[in-house]
């Protein structure tokens, strides 16, 4: 498994939350159909490029953001799997996704997790009837977020020369298959607004 790259985990000011309803004054009306779209985010890019990939940057048991154990039910400090990915369309990073599973849920019901390799987890969720998904919340990420800078990295290491706005905006939601949660979190990359609406 390749490693996470490692960042502090000051996940910004208390104010700052993930929103179920942000007011549409503060989201780019241009990403609203992508922030607000419930249904598979994979086949949303797949319709839209002529060649769709998956970079793994990452795969390790690692210790989560505090509002992510919370949503979780993982104690303060306890670690999960979290699995990082690029999601390309024609080569070109469109979205950063985080994915987090806790350990007590990977023999049971997510076992899939492990074996996914680059293969797309959207595919999966998706193609499960028993998986449900609870509703989007959707967040702005900027420079006092370990999320926004971990987006940063990713994206330097596939793209060097890219560069990065002041500030991202991600939605994330939990889904559930027999009453284990798996919390993917996806942020938008500039490129996103390239590919056709």
């Amino acid at each position: 498994m390749r490693p996470l790259i490692a960042f502090p985990l000051h996940t910004g000011p208390r104010h700052e939350t993930w929103l179920a309803h942000p007011p549409r004054a503060v989201m780019p009306a241009v990403l609203l159909p992508w922030l607000r779209d419930a249904g598979s985010l994979t086949a949303r890019i797949r319709a839209r490029c002529g060649c769709f990939a998956v970079q793994v940057v990452g795969q390790a048991l690692a210790r989560v953001h505090r509002d992510e154990a919370l949503l979780l039910g993982l104690r303060p400090g306890e670690r999960a799997w979290v699995r990082e990915v690029l999601l390309l369309a024609d080569g070109r990073p469109v979205v950063f996704a985080r994915s987090l599973l806790p350990r007590r849920n990977v023999r049971g019901a997510w076992n899939l997790f492990h074996g996914i390799g680059s293969r797309p987890l959207g595919e999966a969720l998706f193609s499960d009837p028993a998986i449900s998904r609870l509703p989007l919340a959707c967040r702005r990420l900027d420079g006092r977020d370990a999320r926004y800078h971990r987006a940063r990295a990713a994206l330097i290491r596939h793209a060097p020369a890219q560069t990065l706005p002041r500030a991202l905006w991600a939605r994330r939601s939990i889904f559930l298959l027999r009453g284990s949660a798996l919390m993917v979190s996806e942020t938008f990359l500039p490129e996103t607004l390239e590919l056709p609406r």
